[in-house]
Protein backbone atom coordinates (compact mmCIF):
# COMPACT_ATOMS: atom_id res chain seq x y z
CA UNK A 1 0.00 0.00 0.00
CA UNK A 2 1.39 3.40 -1.03
CA UNK A 3 1.13 5.96 1.79
CA UNK A 4 2.95 8.72 -0.09
CA UNK A 5 0.41 11.41 -0.99
CA UNK A 6 0.01 12.50 -4.57
CA UNK A 7 1.40 15.99 -5.09
CA UNK A 8 0.30 18.53 -7.67
CA UNK A 9 2.03 21.74 -8.73
CA UNK A 10 1.60 24.88 -10.73
CA UNK A 11 3.77 27.93 -11.34
CA UNK A 12 2.41 31.44 -10.96
CA UNK A 13 3.99 34.77 -11.82
CA UNK A 14 4.27 37.31 -9.02
CA UNK A 15 5.98 40.63 -8.29
CA UNK A 16 8.75 38.63 -6.57
CA UNK A 17 9.22 36.29 -9.53
CA UNK A 18 7.75 32.92 -10.42
CA UNK A 19 6.49 30.85 -7.50
CA UNK A 20 5.87 27.11 -7.62
CA UNK A 21 2.83 26.06 -5.62
CA UNK A 22 2.70 22.45 -4.45
CA UNK A 23 -0.36 20.77 -2.91
CA UNK A 24 -1.40 17.36 -1.67
CA UNK A 25 -4.95 16.12 -1.23
CA UNK A 26 -4.75 17.56 2.32
CA UNK A 27 -3.64 21.10 1.52
CA UNK A 28 -0.89 23.44 0.43
CA UNK A 29 2.48 21.69 0.80
CA UNK A 30 4.88 24.38 -0.45
CA UNK A 31 5.41 27.78 -2.04
CA UNK A 32 8.83 27.60 -3.67
CA UNK A 33 11.05 30.28 -5.17
CA UNK A 34 12.36 30.03 -8.73
CA UNK A 35 15.98 29.45 -7.69
CA UNK A 36 15.24 26.79 -5.08
CA UNK A 37 16.40 23.22 -5.22
CA UNK A 38 15.01 20.49 -2.98
CA UNK A 39 17.76 21.06 -0.43
CA UNK A 40 15.89 23.61 1.72
CA UNK A 41 12.43 22.12 1.22
CA UNK A 42 11.88 18.55 0.08
CA UNK A 43 8.45 18.04 -1.40
CA UNK A 44 8.74 14.74 -3.25
CA UNK A 45 7.54 13.55 -6.63
CA UNK A 46 4.90 15.70 -8.30
CA UNK A 47 2.15 14.32 -10.53
CA UNK A 48 2.62 16.28 -13.74
CA UNK A 49 -0.03 14.30 -15.64
CA UNK A 50 -3.07 15.50 -13.69
CA UNK A 51 -4.54 18.74 -12.43
CA UNK A 52 -5.09 19.28 -8.69
CA UNK A 53 -8.50 17.73 -7.96
CA UNK A 54 -8.86 19.57 -4.64
CA UNK A 55 -8.71 23.13 -5.93
CA UNK A 56 -6.01 24.04 -3.38
CA UNK A 57 -3.63 25.28 -6.07
CA UNK A 58 -6.27 27.50 -7.67
CA UNK A 59 -7.31 28.88 -4.27
CA UNK A 60 -3.68 29.56 -3.36
CA UNK A 61 -3.01 31.31 -6.65
CA UNK A 62 -6.11 33.49 -6.20
CA UNK A 63 -5.25 34.39 -2.60
CA UNK A 64 -1.63 35.20 -3.49
CA UNK A 65 -2.85 37.45 -6.31
CA UNK A 66 -5.13 39.24 -3.82
CA UNK A 67 -2.19 39.56 -1.40
CA UNK A 68 0.07 41.06 -4.06
CA UNK A 69 -2.74 43.39 -5.19
CA UNK A 70 -3.05 44.65 -1.60
CA UNK A 71 -6.53 43.19 -1.03
CA UNK A 72 -5.60 40.30 1.31
CA UNK A 73 -3.77 40.44 4.63
CA UNK A 74 -4.45 36.88 5.83
CA UNK A 75 -4.57 33.55 4.04
CA UNK A 76 -7.34 31.02 4.48
CA UNK A 77 -6.02 27.79 3.02
CA UNK A 78 -5.70 24.19 4.19
CA UNK A 79 -2.01 23.54 4.89
CA UNK A 80 -0.05 20.30 4.68
CA UNK A 81 3.52 21.27 5.58
CA UNK A 82 5.89 18.45 6.41
CA UNK A 83 8.18 19.00 9.40
CA UNK A 84 9.03 18.09 12.97
CA UNK A 85 6.84 19.02 15.93
CA UNK A 86 9.20 21.88 16.78
CA UNK A 87 9.14 23.16 13.19
CA UNK A 88 5.34 23.08 13.21
CA UNK A 89 5.24 25.04 16.46
CA UNK A 90 7.62 27.64 14.96
CA UNK A 91 5.54 27.83 11.77
CA UNK A 92 2.32 28.18 13.78
CA UNK A 93 3.92 31.08 15.66
CA UNK A 94 4.75 32.75 12.34
CA UNK A 95 1.07 32.79 11.46
CA UNK A 96 0.34 34.91 14.56
CA UNK A 97 2.60 37.80 13.45
CA UNK A 98 0.23 40.50 12.19
CA UNK A 99 0.36 41.71 8.60
CA UNK A 100 2.77 44.62 8.23
CA UNK A 101 4.62 43.89 11.50
CA UNK A 102 7.87 42.13 12.33
CA UNK A 103 9.30 40.29 15.33
CA UNK A 104 12.84 39.17 16.08
CA UNK A 105 13.92 35.53 16.18
CA UNK A 106 14.40 35.98 19.94
CA UNK A 107 10.84 37.28 20.32
CA UNK A 108 9.48 34.36 18.31
CA UNK A 109 11.47 31.96 20.55
CA UNK A 110 10.12 33.73 23.65
CA UNK A 111 6.59 33.27 22.35
CA UNK A 112 7.38 29.56 21.99
CA UNK A 113 8.49 29.43 25.61
CA UNK A 114 12.30 29.73 25.53
CA UNK A 115 14.09 32.86 24.33
CA UNK A 116 17.37 30.88 24.26
CA UNK A 117 16.07 28.91 21.26
CA UNK A 118 16.35 31.81 18.81
CA UNK A 119 18.84 29.89 16.63
CA UNK A 120 16.60 26.82 16.59
CA UNK A 121 13.68 29.04 15.63
CA UNK A 122 15.78 30.55 12.84
CA UNK A 123 16.61 27.07 11.56
CA UNK A 124 12.96 26.04 11.67
CA UNK A 125 11.91 29.21 9.85
CA UNK A 126 14.58 28.46 7.24
CA UNK A 127 12.80 25.16 6.53
CA UNK A 128 9.35 26.76 6.28
CA UNK A 129 8.03 25.25 3.05
CA UNK A 130 5.10 27.65 2.67
CA UNK A 131 6.74 31.03 2.10
CA UNK A 132 4.54 34.14 2.15
CA UNK A 133 1.42 32.23 3.27
CA UNK A 134 3.27 31.24 6.46
CA UNK A 135 5.05 34.59 6.82
CA UNK A 136 8.64 33.82 7.80
CA UNK A 137 9.58 37.07 6.03
CA UNK A 138 8.15 38.91 9.08
CA UNK A 139 11.00 37.72 11.32
CA UNK A 140 14.10 39.91 11.50
CA UNK A 141 17.36 40.09 13.41
CA UNK A 142 17.46 41.46 16.97
CA UNK A 143 18.63 44.84 15.63
CA UNK A 144 15.91 44.91 12.95
CA UNK A 145 18.23 43.76 10.16
CA UNK A 146 16.92 41.56 7.40
CA UNK A 147 18.50 38.15 7.82
CA UNK A 148 17.98 34.77 6.23
CA UNK A 149 15.16 34.13 3.79
CA UNK A 150 14.70 31.29 1.29
CA UNK A 151 13.50 33.74 -1.34
CA UNK A 152 16.50 36.03 -0.88
CA UNK A 153 16.94 39.18 1.17
CA UNK A 154 15.78 41.42 -1.70
CA UNK A 155 12.44 39.57 -1.84
CA UNK A 156 12.12 39.69 1.95
CA UNK A 157 12.61 43.46 1.77
CA UNK A 158 10.04 43.71 -1.03
CA UNK A 159 7.44 41.71 0.92
CA UNK A 160 7.93 43.78 4.09
CA UNK A 161 7.77 47.06 2.13
CA UNK A 162 4.64 45.84 0.33
CA UNK A 163 2.93 44.99 3.62
CA UNK A 164 3.88 48.33 5.17
CA UNK A 165 2.52 50.20 2.13
CA UNK A 166 -0.76 48.24 2.17
CA UNK A 167 -1.09 48.66 5.95
CA UNK A 168 -0.38 52.42 5.76
CA UNK A 169 -2.92 52.85 2.96
CA UNK A 170 -5.59 51.19 5.13
CA UNK A 171 -5.24 53.75 7.94
CA UNK A 172 -7.96 56.39 8.19
CA UNK A 173 -6.91 59.77 6.82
Amino acid sequence: MNTTPTLYATVIESPVGPLTLVASELGLRAVLWAHESDVRVRVGAIDTDHDDPTGVLAATAAQLEEYFDGHRTEFDLPLDAVGSDFQHSAWDALRTIPFGETVSYGEQARRLGDQRKARAVGAANGRNPISIVVPCHRVVGANGSLTGFGGGIENKAWLLDHERRVWAASLPS
